[in-house]
């Protein structure tokens, strides 16, 4: 079993922070792991542990044979490899280990590393090591393969081109017919349509097209969703079609949001990165995990995307709560909010939350973010001094300086995360992370409103409550 995102050790050797318990939690890929890894994190099941300066930790494991279990962790990525069969990252002894280091970093001897850890530790500090040499070495131009690629490029955009023409007319044919009338066709319709755009190689036309499919016949009202879902189809397939004319910024969201690959080229940024959220949303046969951080001193936030296969976790995980001293690379776009994690220097103690909004603030904050992207179901936001009342409705955050709140919205109403939530606040105000959209506020995270104070300058506060 092997688990890493790509993050390189600091190349310091500096302090390494360490993890709480609940950031190390925060990594199990399911309940049952957390649970199992749980009763792993104390000192009777493990032998010959160890760390070294530069955050990495091994140990042996007592398993059900005769031979232990050897695991080892880079704390700084993190990034864990384990001889056992687990097919789970990170799995259940890398999780014990990390909760041992969480409770206990005195039954870690310090020195250096057994043998069978040292291979695998030096091995990803050596290809790190290359792949920074690779990053600042400057290649020769590729030439005749660059060309190939720009070709293959213009077939691409032939082909989804044609796809957006052919998907105007059947909106257009659909609107004449009357959208009344799809709730007689059946999804059969959609699924069609949808297939044509994967024909097309336009694999965002074809999710919009079956999000189409699932509002018919879903309940009161559902012609009006339908309508106002076909526009957003329409405007994308208008502004693709229509692309040359658009600014720089603006193209790349439709060319994103049509469904073509990008590649993260921008400046990269450094700062000292709060790791806000993190959280996973199946899709078919693909996992999506979504990592939202907070740079301290650029005051961005950005989101790092990753993807796993049905049955496994995306490779890619960071502790929420703690601050990562790292580069960021942004992808073109508006707004630019999603990023590549490039080189990390190291792990700083967890802090408190990033600055707020009054929550009264928060729709004209989407509604900004909306001219970047007209296509986007909500953005990120951090609302401060609420708190959550129940409606008539559901549950809605009030805030506590002004009449006037937001409504949650409906996916995180059947979500226990509510219910921590409530259990948090107690009545009194919180500062909470998530997203604001059409549909309402989202909660992620939340903070100990108990435990906030400064410190140096920096605002200071308790371990995060994840939400999701």
């Amino acid at each position: 079993m092997l688990l890493s995102h790509g993050g390189e050790p600091s190349p310091t050797g500096g302090p390494v922070a360490r993890w709480s318990v609940e950031q190390v939690l925060a990594l199990a890929p399911d309940d049952a792991s957390r649970t199992a890894g749980t009763r792993l994190g104390t000192a009777g099941p493990w032998s010959g542990t160890g760390r070294d300066g530069a955050g990495a930790v091994w140990g042996l494991c007592k398993g059900s044979g005769s031979t232990p279990y050897r695991t080892v962790v880079d704390t700084t990525g993190p990034a864990c490899s384990c001889s056992c069969p687990s097919r789970k990252f990170p799995c259940k002894h890398a999780l014990g280990l990390l909760l041992l280091l969480a409770s206990d970093d005195t039954a870690f001897r310090p020195g250096e590393p057994a043998d069978w850890a040292a291979a695998w530790i030096e091995g990803r500090r050596g290809r790190a090591a290359e792949q920074a040499g690779a990053a600042t070495g400057g290649g020769a131009s590729r030439g005749p393969a660059d060309a190939a690629a720009r070709k293959r490029a213009e077939r691409r955009a032939e082909r989804v081109t044609g796809g957006a023409e052919e998907l105007e007319q059947r909106l257009a044919d659909l609107l004449r017919g009357g959208l009344a009338a799809t709730d007689r066709s059946g999804y059969a319709l959609w699924d069609e349509t949808a297939a044509r755009m994967v024909d097309a190689q336009a694999p965002g036309l074809a999710a919009r097209v079956r999000e189409l499919g699932a509002i018919t016949g879903s309940g009161p009202g559902w012609p009006v969703r339908l309508l106002e879902e076909c526009g957003l189809l329409h405007l994308l397939d208008t502004a693709w079609l229509g692309r040359e004319r658009l600014p720089d910024p603006l193209a790349a969201t439709v060319r994103t949001r049509v469904g073509l690959p990008m590649s993260a080229e921008g400046v990269p940024v450094r700062d000292r990165w709060l790791v806000l959220a993190q959280y996973d949303t199946p899709d078919g046969r693909i996992v999506t995990r979504r990592i939202w951080l907070y740079g301290r001193d650029s005051g961005r936030t950005a989101l790092l995307l990753s993807f796993g296969a049905a049955g496994r976790s995306p490779a890619q995980t960071l502790p929420v709560g703690a601050t990562i001293d790292a580069e960021l690379t942004p992808y073109p776009g508006g707004g630019q909010l999603r990023a590549e994690l490039g080189e990390q220097f190291g792990t700083t103690a967890p802090a408190g939350p990033p600055p707020g909004i009054a929550a009264a603030a928060a729709p004209a904050v989407y509604g900004t973010a909306l001219r970047e992207d007209p296509w986007l179901d909500a953005c990120p936001v951090t609302l401060r001094d609420v708190i959550p009342v129940p409606s008539e409705d559901g549950w809605q955050v009030a805030d506590t300086h002004a009449d006037s709140a937001l409504p949650i919205a409906p996916a995180a109403l059947s979500r226990p995360g509510l219910w921590k939530l409530v259990a948090l606040s107690g009545g009194g105000p919180v500062t909470v992370f998530g997203e604001i959209g059409h549909r309402g506020f989202d909660p992620f995270a939340a903070w100990d409103p108990g435990e906030r104070g400064e410190v140096g300058g920096r605002t200071t506060g308790g371990p995060v409550v994840q939400l999701v």
